[in-house]
């Protein structure tokens, strides 16, 4: 039996004018898999590249890597979840902007009563990008209450959880952020200092509030426009973990400008954490327990209806967003 839904689709890389309202046919889950239909879909940066061609995938496509909603019919092999549970994932293969849609089961998590779809929506891949930064992408010499990290776009949707999270295990975060306001939406989400970089060398700030030591880690998804200040940035045998490439790719570099302080360089992802159920289930606990305590909040600051998918992406590229945003269905 197959069921009508309505999905953002592109047939080819390009600007948000690509993005385009069609009528899909979902069928029954097979073994591994759920029907699961969505009450919110969550907006990240991670589409735009994918989208625009940044990140190479086949085409058509089907754009969205996380949402929440009700699963409706489970395969062959599935136990964790059963029809009716209320479900929240942050997965691969992209396909999320839509109203209904057959996915694989291992990343998909039972969505606790205490939290609303929509804050499922929004806080499940950015949740646990900050959950695996923050308790897994750790310098060599580890993280101790008291510790500096400088987070860059310390306003957006992972920003601002992080700010949260960080605050909760006693960190120092510096923030940066592209504007006044969003360096204040940054402290007032539990940041110890913040920088705007459009106005100030976020190198040299760092260096002063750290009485010139540096941080131990620097957290950073801008890429091109912030790489070797975030190397100045860090102390000897600093880790700086680049995660995204909001301003582009990093260029090529000579590795010789790790010697400067015995830097560390990774470049981690989060469905390498999330490959397994395993792993994909302690890594939500975790975000579960620290979103129900109250210790994170989930700043869902935009809000747009499916169809007006493109002009949310022309403002998260604009860097006219904060917090998370999302699709409502």
């Amino acid at each position: 039996m197959s069921h009508t839904s309505r999905a953002i689709r592109i047939d080819r890389p390009g600007g948000p004018e690509e993005l385009k309202i069609v009528e899909v046919e979902v069928g029954e889950p097979g073994p591994g898999q759920i029907r699961i239909r969505h009450h919110a879909v969550g907006l990240n940066f991670i589409d735009t590249y994918q989208r625009s061609g940044l990140y190479a995938l086949a085409m058509p496509l089907q754009l969205g890597m996380e949402a929440a909603g009700v699963v409706e019919a489970v395969g062959e092999g599935v136990t964790h979840l059963k029809v009716g549970d209320r479900a929240a994932y942050a997965s691969q293969p992209p396909g999320a902007y839509c109203e209904l849609r057959v996915m694989p089961a291992t990343c998909v998590c039972k969505l606790p009563d205490t939290i609303s779809f929509e804050t499922g929506a929004a806080m499940m891949l950015k949740g646990l990008t900050a959950q695996y930064l923050l308790k897994k992408t750790l310098p060599a010499e580890g993280l101790q209450p008291g510790d500096f990290v400088l987070f860059h776009a310390a306003a957006g949707g992972v920003g601002l959880i992080a700010c949260q999270w960080a605050r909760a295990l006693g960190l120092q975060l510096i923030g940066t952020a592209g504007s006044d306001a969003k360096c204040q939406l940054a402290l007032e989400h539990g940041a110890a200092h913040a920088i705007n970089y459009s106005t100030e060398d976020f190198a040299a700030r760092v260096k002063e509030i750290t009485g010139g030591k540096g941080v131990k880690v620097v957290y950073d998804s801008v890429g091109k426009d912030t790489f070797e200040g975030s190397l100045a940035s860090l102390r000897p045998f600093g880790l700086l973990a680049s995660f995204g490439n909001g301003s582009g790719p990093v260029p090529p570099f000579n590795t010789a400008l790790l010697a400067k302080g015995s830097y560390y360089l990774t470049r981690p992802t989060l469905f390498t954490h999330i490959a397994t159920r395993e792993s994909t289930q302690a890594m939500a606990d975790d975000l579960f327990d620290v979103v129900g305590s109250g210790a994170v909040k989930i700043p869902i600051a935009q809000r747009y209806a499916l169809a007006d998918v493109q002009q949310a992406h022309r403002d998260l590229e604009a860097r006219k967003t904060t917090g998370c945003t999302v699709l409502t269905l």
